[in-house]
Formats: structure tokens, C-alpha cells, sequence
């Protein structure tokens, strides 16, 4: 497995994505503006798929959940239950440590108001099955929405109507893998109450119980 597979920091194989991105980056010069890779380690227990780097979250630090609303419960349960040294991202260079745990998107490019459309999900989709295919077997896979969710079954070869997403829904995908699935912890989410701190943190005893984590 080549790393290129798993990411490529000038893939443009998006029009419309290329483009979004090179008006971006000329709007904010100082912005990493380019497909964000994952983050974390190279053999984790738990795979975090989100949906798409944010405006001015991932796409301006060049790390997944870092500097955006989105990533401030993410990153505060991942702290709380063990998988990160600290509580806060702010940065690339914040000093934030991940152990047993890896972050990654469905789409690693900034998509136009958040939105990639289904052909620009389709074509990423190639990253992440290479990615999931690198991981070894005994993994919990952890989708933060239902276009993540949608996106492990298509890099798996599954069928959607075979594995429905909902919030803590659980779904054995063999090999010794699971699939758990939670609403995204964006800020519409979380404000709206459809999301909360608790209710995240229970999708968490959810993962160490299946990791079987003391």
C-alpha cells in the first residue's frame, strides 16, 4: 500500500473541488487550502471518519477537526476516554497526540457550504478503502454522520440497505471490525440538542466496551 493511495496533498481529480479550493487559497494565503490528510496512528483501535474538512477548521490548519467548532467534543471526549493527551486542537504544532486512534474524512477536500455532492464522495471513496484496507483487522470504525457512515460500507464493498444508519447504531462488518455510527458533532448538532455531550460520551462507553479498554 503506497501512501499515495491512502493520500495525495495534490489530488484534483474534483473539478469542482479543485477549483473551490484554489479560490480559497487565494482568499486566505496563510490557509492550508489543500485535501487534508488523516491524523493519528498508523495501527489504531478506533477509525474516525468524519465527513469533510471545515472552512476554517481543517482546511486552514491542515489537520482533521482542528480549530472548528466541530472538533471542540470531539476532541474533548477523545481526551476524556483516553485517546489523546490533551483536550484541545488548535493547531498542528498544539502539541496534540492521539494513541490508539486516527482521524480521517470521507472527502479530504474543502467542498462549497460544506455540501460534496454524491460523484465527489464516489471518487474519494478510493482513499479510504485504501486506508481501511491498511489498518489491520481488529478495529472499531466510528462514522460521524450518515454520508460517513455510507462511505465505510461503499469502501467495504457493502449495502446500505444492509447496514442503516442511526445514532449508536452498531453493525458487525467482519474481520473482527465493527461499525458504530453517531450524528456529527458539528455545531448545528450540537446546538440544535440533537447531539449531546452526553449522548456522545455514551457513543464513547460504547467503544471501550467493544475494545474491551479497563
Amino acid at each position: 500500500m503506497t501512501e499515495n493511495q491512502i493520500y495525495n496533498a495534490n489530488c484534483v481529480r474534483c473539478p469542482r473541488l479543485a477549483k473551490h479550493l484554489q479560490t480559497v487559497r487565494d482568499a486566505y494565503p496563510d490557509y492550508h487550502g489543500l485535501p487534508v490528510a488523516s491524523f493519528g496512528a498508523k495501527r489504531p483501535k478506533l477509525l474516525i471518519v468524519g465527513l469533510a474538512p471545515g472552512m476554517h477548521g481543517a482546511n486552514a490548519t491542515g489537520r482533521p477537526f482542528t480549530g472548528d467548532y466541530a472538533g471542540i467534543l470531539l476532541y474533548k471526549a477523545l481526551y476524556q476516554y483516553g485517546f489523546s493527551n490533551q483536550e484541545t486542537a488548535i493547531s498542528v504544532d498544539d502539541g496534540l497526540k492521539l494513541k490508539n486512534c486516527r482521524i480521517t474524512n470521507a472527502v479530504k477536500c474543502l467542498p462549497p457550504e460544506n455540501k460534496p455532492v454524491a460523484a465527489e464522495i464516489n471518487m474519494c471513496n478510493a482513499y479510504l478503502q485504501s486506508e481501511i484496507a491498511s489498518l489491520g483487522r481488529r478495529f472499531v470504525i466510528l462514522a460521524l454522520g450518515g454520508i460517513a457512515h455510507k462511505a465505510v460500507l461503499k469502501a467495504l464493498a457493502l449495502r446500505n440497505k444492509d447496514y442503516v444508519f442511526g445514532h449508536g447504531a452498531l453493525h458487525s462488518i467482519g474481520e473482527q471490525r465493527c461499525l458504530l455510527d453517531s450524528y456529527h458533532c458539528s455545531r448545528y448538532n450540537t446546538q440544535t440538542r440533537r447531539l449531546s455531550e452526553q449522548m456522545f460520551f455514551d457513543i464513547f462507553d460504547k467503544i471501550h466496551e467493544l475494545l474491551d479498554v479497563k
